[in-house]
């Protein structure tokens, strides 16, 4: 696709009126952000939830174990399970990185799973946690006309949730779509890891051991080790502690929380403890991290969607 084709020139020009600010720009629908970002992002920790990055303009590379994702305007992003992972951004204030996010409604995707899956059979592509895949002209179509809907408020808020549900459809159908409809019937050892994060994501203030993970998993400990690894690549301890450190990043950004007030509430006992992890995860101290992402990052309302933040 040449980058000054109607299709770019028209998306860009849309989404900069969207994503006026750096970081994220709330819009008509709960689970849609339109993202930002005016200059260059070098290796940082994030933690997406599950969702859908559509971009237009720019590049971010994508950094799991051994792999690499690249999402630009000729791939897009799915992750279908929190994943930790390392992210950099290529972009300039004369080229802003923009695009959309989709924050995963698990609800709206088994429902067209359902009837996709009615039609072509069950999947059987391994299910994947993140994938990166090209755009074909089917999900440029659609996600034009979602852009241009959602540029008119009456049009955002009629047309807007049938336009995400048509997004969905070319995701699930698309290049990679039997590996997402894979993930979501979260069958098999993929499905029993599925059960131990969503435990650790809901519950991380608790104590968590290993042990009771592979136990909500349904496995034994050795298994568990080793299919928890395969979906996420990192450890269930190493990813314990990459989901707290995340989330008193986000309560201490979003509700001015001080680091030991955060340590506390995510589940620290020691507050040095975490200074000192949360240093070594993301390369600054709490203060210093918190201080540079306000002076960077223009940012909105508390959201569910926690280190997305982190990314633009």
């Amino acid at each position: 696709m040449n980058e000054h084709d109607p299709y770019t020139t028209t998306l860009v020009r849309l989404l900069e009126q969207l994503a006026p600010l750096e970081g994220y720009n709330l819009s008509a629908l709960d689970d849609v952000r339109f993202l930002r970002s005016n200059r260059p992002l070098t290796r940082t920790p994030v933690l997406y939830d599950p969702g859908i990055v559509i971009l237009c303009q720019g590049r971010k590379r994508g950094y799991l174990g051994d792999e690499v994702y690249i999402y630009d305007a000729q791939h897009y992003l799915v992750v279908s399970v929190p994943v930790p992972f390392t992210m950099e951004t290529d972009a300039s204030a004369a080229e802003p990185m923009l695009a959309l996010y989709m924050r995963l409604d698990f609800k709206l995707a088994s429902e067209l799973l359902l009837q996709v899956d009615e039609v072509l059979g069950a999947s059987s592509a391994p299910p994947k946690g993140m994938y990166a895949s090209p755009m074909d002209d089917s999900l440029r179509a659609s996600t034009l006309r979602f852009v241009q809907a959602m540029s008119e408020p009456l049009d955002a808020q009629i047309l807007g949730p049938a336009l995400v549900r048509e997004i969905y459809y070319r995701i699930l159908t698309g290049e990679q779509g039997g590996s997402m409809r894979a993930a979501l019937n979260r069958q098999g050892h993929f499905g029993k890891v599925t059960r131990a994060i969503r435990k650790i994501h809901t519950c991380y203030q608790q104590h968590l051991d290993v042990e009771s993970l592979a136990q909500e998993a349904s496995m034994s400990v050795p298994n568990f080790h080793l299919h928890f690894r395969s979906v996420t690549d990192s450890s269930p301890m190493q990813y314990v502690k990459s989901t707290r450190l995340h989330q008193a990043r986000l309560l201490m950004l979003r509700h001015d929380m001080s680091a030991s007030s955060a340590a506390f509430n995510v589940g620290y006992e020691s507050a040095s403890q975490f200074s000192r992890e949360f240093k070594r995860f993301f390369g600054r101290t709490p203060l210093a991290e918190i201080e540079w992402m306000k002076a960077t990052y223009a940012l909105p309302a508390p959201t569910t969607a926690s280190i997305y933040v982190s990314s633009h």
